[in-house]
């Protein structure tokens, strides 16, 4: 199992929001770089950065520290937030960004996503945000009233090959993750790579005994109620 430690950008801060609310929010470190350089030094193989600013505004206000984050580091990194066009997908990928995540594009604009995944193919992740098992868009502040499990269905169809899925009422609570909607989604032919409120070592290994693909880790590690280091100890074996 892949663990992908966390970046969250809010005006070039790396930062994490409680149940995907920007009004309450928490820096954890206002170097971002350095943050990733970090999360490298004690192991990790592969990093998820998220644009808050692109997720909520559509804006670029981040571009210049991702830019940044990909010189400093070597290990693969996957992006997602507010990349809704093509022309963000390319100036990522030649930025050196070795996967790009659609969220709200993916839901709003099924043509558009079988075009992207038939030019990019295993480039593109779709990030499935859910509250109540209802899909949600715009920086988790819009329901689209859509069910998660069969829009992953969908999205296996269109031929996705890897998927992010948050249960956005167990984000940044650190009171575990949602493991019934893992189990389901791993029944699937689908790489899972499950988001939030992974907290626990018990959830580390819950998603391990599932054979999931990935689990992103962030709060968790920022407040101390786990180390990357005791993660690979059980994820290493």
């Amino acid at each position: 199992m892949i663990i992908f430690p966390a970046i969250d950008l809010l005006n070039e801060q790396c930062v994490r929001l409680k149940q995907g609310d920007y009004n309450q929010k928490e820096v954890f470190n206002s170097n971002p770089v350095e943050q990733a350089k970090s999360f490298e030094e004690q192991g990790a193989k592969f990093l998820h950065l998220i644009d808050l600013d692109g997720a909520k505004e559509g804006s670029q206000k981040n571009f210049e520290v991702i830019r940044k984050i990909r010189e400093a580091i070597n290990i693969p990194i996957q992006v997602g937030g507010g990349i809704r066009n093509e022309e963000r997908i390319i100036k990522l990928l030649e930025l050196g960004v070795d996967r790009v995540i659609l969220g709200t594009i993916a839901i709003k604009n099924r043509d558009f996503l079988k075009e992207m995944l038939s030019k990019y193919g295993e480039k593109i992740v779709v990030s499935v945000d859910a509250k109540e098992g209802k899909v949600a868009t715009d920086g988790w502040l819009e329901d689209s009233g859509i069910d998660s499990i069969e829009f992953v269905k969908e999205l296996i169809e269109l031929g996705l090959k890897t998927l992010v899925y948050t249960d956005i009422s167990k984000d940044g609570m650190m009171e575990g993750t949602n493991l019934d909607i893992y189990k389901k989604i791993n029944e699937l032919e689908i790489d899972l790579i499950a988001s939030g409120g992974v907290s626990r070592m018990y959830d580390i290994e819950e998603l391990l005994k599932m054979n999931t693909y990935g689990a992103i880790v962030g709060k968790a590690i920022y407040a101390g109620a786990l180390s990357l280091k005791d993660i690979f100890k059980v994820v290493n074996v």
